[in-house]
């Protein structure tokens, strides 16, 4: 019996050394939790995505959407491709690879593709489906996670890299244990050839949308639920504000439709768990990292929505899928009255009718 007692003894203490000792790989900082609205009021529940049309694309996560010069909508996918699917007729055709992951795209002035690969950097896919890559550094920094991106009007290509600590294959998560900011809104100018980072510090910087008239552009912080803003001209240029708090999700991809609406995915929404163990101090965030991770459970619930903000940051437009039929959605893209909503996690986009506002 002494010596049963001695064994458990024994298994205890290795276990407390192995949670508390063990080493890891994140280096967490402590954090406080930001605003969050829940689902009340503009963001209350509702179905109007559930019984969403799909289209299927050739491969796992169509993340981002464009409307090419040719009537055509353009998505990158997991394993390296873009494709290009017609509204009219249904038909979806191949048109480039990147040989890595592509995410955020967005067409320039001369028909160019503009991507923002989360594994080579920003690339021009050019109309014939040549590629080139543009930048993939800045202040001799590479980036780590070069994830969403748009066009000025006068040619600037801005875009997010999420995390200099972390990069794609993550998809976030360890940026979720760390709470160690470290996203960059950057610029870069064809014309020079030159990339600055315009804010950096961002908690995994997103979405990327430049404003009317290329008067400021937008950024989307995940991991605090909020949306920046940095005029870049008038009374208040280089200056930085909170344009959006609160958001009851992570905000992913964000597009500027050119009808007074910007469109917003949210990824999956905010749970009281996930806070909890944010918030949790950094000590305590490694002893629960080192419990197995099929024993852990994840923090993201299986749930879709989009919503459409206006420039005054006024929410206009609420769709959700409760269900999570159609689930880890990242952004969406309105083509006339009809709205294509993108996805991380599965071969297909959602395509429903606008709602009445």
């Amino acid at each position: 019996m002494k010596l049963v007692r001695r064994g458990v003894v024994l298994v205890l203490a290795l276990a407390v050394l192995y949670l508390v000792a063990k080493p890891v790989p994140i280096d967490p900082l402590p954090w406080k939790s930001t605003p969050n609205a829940g689902f009340t009021g503009p963001f209350a529940a509702n179905t109007l995505l559930t019984g969403a049309d799909t289209v299927q694309v050739p491969a796992e996560g169509p993340e981002d959407l464009t409307l090419g010069p040719d009537g055509m909508i353009y998505t990158g996918l997991v394993d390296g491709s873009i494709v290009r699917f017609d509204p009219a007729t249904g038909a979806v055709t191949p048109f480039a690879r990147t040989d890595g992951r592509p995410l955020g795209i967005r067409f320039d002035a001369a028909g160019n593709l503009i991507v923002a690969d989360a594994l080579r950097g920003v690339l021009a896919v050019a109309p014939n489906s040549n590629v080139r890559l543009l930048t993939q550094s800045a202040g001799g920094v590479r980036f780590g996670f070069t994830d969403a991106i748009d066009v000025a009007p006068d040619g600037t290509i801005w875009f997010s890299d999420a995390s200099q600590r972390w990069g794609a294959a993550t998809r976030g998560l360890m940026d979720f244990w760390e709470a160690r900011p470290t996203g960059r809104l950057l610029r870069y100018d064809p014309a020079s050839g030159q990339t600055t980072v315009a804010l950096d510090s961002l908690d995994f910087a997103n979405g990327v949308a430049v404003g009317p008239a290329g008067a400021y552009v937008l950024v989307n912080e995940t991991m605090t639920s909020r949306i920046h803003r940095l005029w870049l001209s008038g009374p208040r240029s280089g200056v930085r504000e909170v344009f959006v708090e609160g958001l009851p999700g992570a905000p992913d991809n964000i597009a500027w439709d050119g009808q007074g609406i910007f469109w917003v995915g949210l990824f999956a929404p905010r749970t009281a768990a996930a806070e909890r163990v944010r918030t949790l101090p950094p000590f305590w965030r490694k002893v629960l990292y080192r419990i197995p991770e099929r024993l852990r459970g994840s923090p993201v619930t299986r749930y879709g929505m989009v919503v459409g903000i206006d420039t005054t940051g006024t929410v206009r437009y609420n769709l959700q899928d409760p269900t999570g039929r159609f689930h880890s959605t990242t952004g969406a893209l309105r083509v006339g009255d009809t709205i294509y909503v993108s996805t991380l996690a599965r071969d297909v986009l959602a395509r429903v009718t606008l709602p009445p506002r």
